[in-house]
């Protein structure tokens, strides 16, 4: 029976995913690497800290830190998102359909906890969720699975007995070996990849999403 429903952040719930490229390729720049929209797309729902540490494997830089590098792309992202991003279609419609079920709901994010919050007051959505879980607060981001054990675990609910919304591969992996149930929205340039065919649910957006898609929901239930 599905007690809970966790949710990815960027690209899933709020339109995030261009505020990050373009904060990729403004920070990045400063420091010598020019990264196109294709080069990002590869690190999609990775952690920042990551993303940093990917690039500067493959292109060092002389000057600031990874860390400094860092922190400066979370600056600008959250910037970007607290005065442009915009909730993706279906966002409002899941939210209240789950809120009158009285489904418990939470968040579990590759981002900080602070560009989570500023995203969802920027939707006007944060009261909806219980539990926020961020995964640059734990060992290893996504495809690892602890941040949605974490989630499972402050929200009290066994792992299979929630389902998890993602939009990107990894998040997909990562809700898979927590147990979790799966639902997945993938963006429109990777609808077609054989790699979302492990979720339980594939949907072009969260609009189409009803609960009967679930065998541990009912329209009734």
């Amino acid at each position: 029976m599905i007690e809970a429903a966790v949710f990815d952040l960027d690209g899933l719930l709020v339109d995030s995913e261009p505020l990050w490229r373009k904060a990729e390729r403004s920070v990045f720049a400063r420091v010598g690497v020019e990264l196109t929209e294709t080069m990002c797309s590869t690190t999609m729902g990775w952690r920042s800290d990551r993303v940093v540490a990917h690039w500067f494997e493959r292109y060092p830089w002389p000057g600031p830190s990874p860390a400094e590098v860092d922190r400066q792309l979370n600056e600008e992202v959250e910037r970007l998102v607290g005065a442009q991003a915009e909730a993706l279609p279906g966002v409002d419609y899941l939210l209240d359909l789950l809120a009158e079920r009285g489904t418990r709901m939470a968040v579990a994010s590759s981002s900080a906890p602070r560009l989570i919050e500023a995203a969802l007051r920027r939707l006007a959505i944060r009261d909806h969720f219980e539990v926020l879980a961020s995964a640059t607060e734990e060992a290893h981001g996504k495809p690892d699975p602890a941040v949605y054990l974490t989630a499972a675990r402050r929200l009290g609910v066994d792992p299979t007995n929630c389902v998890a919304f993602e939009d990107s591969i990894v998040g997909l992996q990562a809700a898979r070996a927590a147990g979790m149930t799966v639902v997945v929205v993938p963006a429109p340039s990777q609808r077609e990849d054989p790699a979302f065919l492990e979720a339980d649910v594939r949907l072009r957006s969260l609009d189409d999403f009803l609960l009967s898609c679930l065998s541990g929901w009912s329209e009734a239930s």
